[in-house]
């Protein structure tokens, strides 16, 4: 397989850059057709690093054995091919061939998409892997391919808060607090409870928690960690033993480049895309665990979200951001319904 490489110019957040290198004559072939993953993630080193990108890393190298080469991938972490937002839109027209994307970043192009940031409506791994087989599943299956987009590879992420300030466990804590969500609804339960939304992708956190204009944010165990938000909190929550946040974090293809492949092609990419799922719940997982220790060694604070802080959170988010969501359009709203059937 041929990856996309460069050495970090003062991305100050832990990510590498990545710029296409070019195909090794006695790898390449001729007629190989050569595929861009784009995502806004750290690039990864062998096993070490953040499992997103080891993840496509993996999909890229499968994919190019089972199809002999036919198939070839340029990988560029750390937004370095296009800003982290704009890729949707990309994959969607076909701009660009996939990204692993946070599938909430897309709600202000499609609506429904903010689903898979929808605060306390899914509360577990097992919860939110269940969509998959479940009418939730199918149904977001078929809107996404309606609008150019096809999931390959189905990723969920527990997430807890970095603060530099107060901890953040109950609703109370976030009062007068400048607070990052992660999505549109997300930022409704949070300024619900009292905080001061400030929205920016995840990759942007440090800088906004470096520089004051934001006090905490929510964000996944991985991103907390490859983000080297340690550095810069004083309080952190951690989602092992429950959290208000788990987001639906897929790699996406364009459905037009998908469709434009050969079936045996296609073949391959669904499959190694499936076979990937337990080696990310499994990382994601693993993060989970190692979120406090990796705080707490460097001196930050570390709290678990409790379950009479997870009920008021609830409390909150159906009436501030579930109600908000499904009176957006009937797809919304069967959406919800459809999700609130599959139990913890």
């Amino acid at each position: 397989m041929t990856l996309s490489r460069r050495h970090s110019l003062g991305l100050g957040l832990g990510g590498l850059l990545a710029a296409p290198a070019l195909l090794r004559p006695n790898v390449a072939r001729a007629d190989a057709k050569v595929l861009k993953i784009s995502h806004q993630f750290p690039a990864s080193s062998g096993e070490t690093g953040d499992f997103r990108d080891r993840l496509v890393r993996r999909f890229a190298a499968e994919v190019e054995a089972r199809t002999k080469g036919e198939l070839k991938f340029e990988i560029y972490p750390g937004s370095s091919l296009m800003k982290t937002v704009a890729q949707f839109s990309a994959v969607r027209r076909g701009a660009l061939d996939l990204s692993l994307y946070p599938l909430a970043y897309g709600g202000g192009e499609v609506p429904e998409v903010n689903i898979g940031l929808m605060p306390c409506l899914v509360s577990s791994y097992a919860q939110g892997m269940a969509w998959k087989q479940a009418e939730i599943g199918r149904e977001l299956t078929a809107l996404l391919e309606k609008r150019g987009v096809k999931i390959i590879t189905w990723i969920w992420q527990a997430g807890g808060v970095a603060s530099r300030s107060t901890g953040v466990v109950a609703p109370d804590d976030v009062k007068g607090l400048k607070i990052r969500g992660g999505s549109r609804e997300m930022d409704l339960m949070l300024k619900a409870a009292g905080g001061i939304i400030s929205s920016v992708p995840s990759d942007e956190i440090y800088a906004a928690m470096q520089t004051g204009s934001l006090d905490a944010a929510v964000t996944s165990s991985t991103s907390l960690i490859s983000f080297r938000l340690q550095e810069i909190a004083k309080n952190v929550t951690n989602g092992r033993a429950g959290s208000f946040w788990f987001m639906f974090e897929p790699l996406l293809m364009s459905k037009a480049v998908f469709d434009g492949l050969p079936a045996a092609q296609q073949q391959a990419i669904e499959q190694v895309g499936a076979s990937l799922e337990a080696y990310g719940l499994a990382q994601a997982k693993a993060d989970d665990d190692a979120f406090s220790d990796i705080f707490g060694k460097a001196g930050v604070k570390v709290q678990d979200f409790n379950a009479g802080a997870l009920d008021q959170w609830r409390a909150i988010a159906e009436k501030a951001a579930w109600t908000d969501f499904a009176g957006r359009n009937a797809a919304c709203a069967a959406l919800l319904k459809l999700a609130e059937s599959v139990k913890a």
